[in-house]
């Protein structure tokens, strides 16, 4: 038999997207059946727990909600016992009627008569378990087609849902259908014997072999926080310009390459990048900066490229299994359903978002901006739980930092929400300090160890310390190096020495001492004149 279109009209807007004022679907009767439910199995589970209140807190464990139960009057009666047992740990048959009572339900479940004829229906409340599987299950298969309507109901009007309508509609069936699987893998409680004995497992398989967590190919902040550890988010907040984005790109390079182009595949790890500020384009551009060691800047107006580095960046940047989403205004709910996704077809073993701010929260979250935040950080926390692999999420800084002395941030300077402080197991505060100097030339003369470094302060770990880790920023390439793989590079005096908008070059080359070499002009001057900058994209041209 053939649904109607009225039919369908019955379930209403889909996950995600029913007003306020719209009332659930109702399931009623589907190409003219009752939807799947055991009268006598939910009125045997009911009579087990008052016979026997010592099966609730089990029955509790797989029925899971009162609408699991069909009948109206059944979801009632649960209710109460389960109030009861939380209040008093018992199944009292006077308690559970005054409860009915003061729900105003009394009447409408039959009175105590009913409780009674329940009770006296089971003669041993042995079978509560099995009794409560079938529940279970037949409720199951009714979110199931309560969930198939409202995507049908989505699919007839998928017109009114905007230019990416259809997206909107798979992403939110995707949703709704593992949200009812997600139920079947929920996790038991375990004693504490085991828990020891698998930890002692993990303990023995990590010994000799490196990190726990995923590593980030920063020797330095991989021993703090020993690599990213699965099931953690992990927020890396800076101001504007600081290099969000350049750190976030790094990382994922080097987590794919499972430390370099040259190491094993098996070492490689599937890392997903949901770029909401940049496109697929501008992300491969960084990629290959990056890895090339060439400028951005070059790359981006193709004048003066070394097609022999960008080559061999390409063929090395091939073997690395990273996957690039750069939809825009993506809501959580489309995130998870693209991780989740991407997780079942690839494996991923870590996730890249940049960054927090540009997601949006279900319309409900929506009445003040930090509810909102608070919504999509709870949301990425429960995905880094569910998937069981690190998020890294990149935030924005308030501008305190920039009002406070040495402008060195702080976790309080988290932009429009202390929820993220709370749900984060860690922060990172990435600061580069020669940014606010960098029209003065003095500041580097007088702080030739601070040039090109840039810190990574973990504010917070949940797990282990917090400390300050740094790295050499090279802004041509947008790359944050290992301070101990790199020899310290010659001051670049020429950032510090730029003439303001409209001003005159600077008549003579400045001077500067670098040990090991002579004082005189500094590489990248012509003689006599003002700075060379023709090779050199500067660190406030690039979007950082």
């Amino acid at each position: 038999m053939a649904m109607s279109e009225q039919d369908v009209s019955r379930f209403g807007p889909g996950p995600g997207r029913r007003r306020p004022d719209t009332p659930a679907a109702p399931l009623g009767k589907l190409f003219d059946r009752e939807p799947p439910y055991s009268r006598e199995a939910e009125a045997s589970l009911l009579g087990s727990m008052i016979l026997d209140p010592n099966q609730i807190g089990d029955v509790m464990m797989v029925v899971r909600r009162p609408d699991d139960f069909y009948l109206v009057e059944h979801q009632h009666i649960y209710k109460a016992i389960i109030e009861v047992y939380d209040a008093h740990h018992s199944g009292d048959l006077v308690q559970i009627q005054e409860k009915l009572r003061s729900a105003g339900v009394y009447d409408l479940v039959g009175g105590g008569e009913k409780l009674v004829e329940l009770a006296e229906a089971v003669p041993s409340a042995v079978n509560a378990p099995h009794y409560a599987r079938i529940v279970a299950e037949k409720s199951k298969l009714r979110r199931l087609i309560d969930a198939a309507g409202r995507i049908l109901y989505d699919a007839y009007h998928v017109g009114n849902l905007g230019p990416e309508g259809v997206k909107e509609v798979v992403d939110a069936a995707e949703t709704a259908v593992f949200e009812i699987a997600e139920d079947e893998t929920a996790n038991e409680p375990e004693d504490l014997q085991t828990l020891l004995h698998k930890e002692m497992e993990r303990l023995e398989a990590q010994d000799g072999q490196g990190y726990s967590g995923v590593p980030t190919g920063y020797g330095d902040l991989d021993e703090l926080l020993r690599g990213l550890q699965p099931g953690e988010l992990i927020i890396v907040a800076a101001r504007p310009s600081m290099g969000k984005t350049a750190l976030a790109l790094n990382m994922a390079e080097q987590i794919a390459l499972g430390g370099g182009a040259s190491g094993k595949a098996e070492a490689r790890c599937p890392i997903a990048v949901f770029s909401l500020e940049m496109s697929k384009g501008a992300v491969t551009q960084r990629l290959i900066s990056a890895r090339s060691g060439l400028s951005s800047h070059h790359l981006r107006s193709g004048h003066g490229v070394d097609f022999r580095k960008v080559i061999q960046a390409c063929g090395e940047l091939a073997q690395a299994p990273v996957f690039v989403d750069d939809t825009p205004n993506m809501s959580v709910m489309t995130l998870r359903a693209r991780a989740r996704r991407l997780y079942r077809q690839h494996k991923i073993r870590c996730i890249m978002i940049d960054y927090l701010q540009l997601l949006t929260a279900p319309s409900a979250a929506r009445e003040s901006r930090q509810v909102e935040v608070s919504s999509i950080s709870r949301g990425i926390k429960a995905l880094a739980r569910e998937l069981n692999v690190p998020i890294v999420c990149l935030s924005q800084l308030n501008r305190a930092s920039e009002q406070r002395e040495g402008n060195r941030p702080r976790m309080a300077d988290l932009r429009e929400s202390g929820s993220i402080e709370q749900d984060a197991d860690v922060i990172v505060l990435l600061h580069r300090e020669e940014y606010y100097h960098v029209q003065n030339p003095d500041w580097a003369l007088e702080n030739p160890d601070k040039v090109g470094i840039a810190e990574l302060i973990v504010a917070k770990q949940r797990n282990g310390p917090t400390g300050v880790v740094k790295l050499k920023w090279d802004s041509g390439s947008t790359r944050f190096k290992n301070l101990d793989e790199y020899a310290r590079e010659p001051v670049d005096i020429d950032r510090y020495n730029r003439p303001a908008a409209g001003a005159e070059p600077a008549p003579f080359a400045p001077q500067v001492f670098v040990p090991g070499r002579k004082t005189g002009p500094v590489a990248g001057h012509r003689d006599g004149g003002g700075p060379d900058r023709s090779g050199d994209a500067g660190i406030d041209d690039l979007p950082v």
